[in-house]
């Protein structure tokens, strides 16, 4: 985690530079500063100092892995990644329900009122799916 708290904090100070070379250069006299691709390359800065942050302050907590090692194997980092639901329909009706939701802000948003019990559904169903059902823990 060390490794990679350190790509991304130096990944946001690149992309810092490359925002406010942005925002100099799309500057002109008769528009003005060009808002939107500077917002963003701005918000892509905060991210990545975001997740950097967390990756550097986490990594003083943990063990180091495989990955801090530079004589680790690729072998040495294997090992039981989680558990993982065989299967589930969960995310189908929250895919459905998202879908919905985003058609609403296009054509109306009474379509939110089809796109919420969907949604709500969806995440209730994945909360509590190993409580009931087939994969109820004994």
């Amino acid at each position: 985690m060390k490794e990679q708290g350190k790509i991304f904090l130096g990944l946001s100070v690149f992309v810092l530079a490359m925002a406010i070379t942005y925002g100099l250069w799309s500057n002109n006299s008769d528009h003005g500063l060009e808002a939107a691709g500077t917002t963003a390359l701005f918000l892509a800065f905060g991210l990545c100092a975001f997740i950097g942050y967390y990756l550097a302050f986490t990594a003083r907590r943990v063990d180091s892995g495989a990955g801090d090692n530079p004589e680790a194997e690729v072998a040495d980092d294997s090992g039981e990644l989680g558990f993982f639901a065989p299967h589930s329909w969960q995310p189908l009706s929250l895919a459905l329900g998202g879908a919905l939701a985003f058609l609403g802000v296009i054509f109306g948003w009474w379509l939110m009122f089809w796109a919420a019990p969907i949604i709500l559904i969806g995440i209730f169903g994945w909360v509590f799916e190993f409580y009931r059902g087939e994969n109820q823990n004994q």
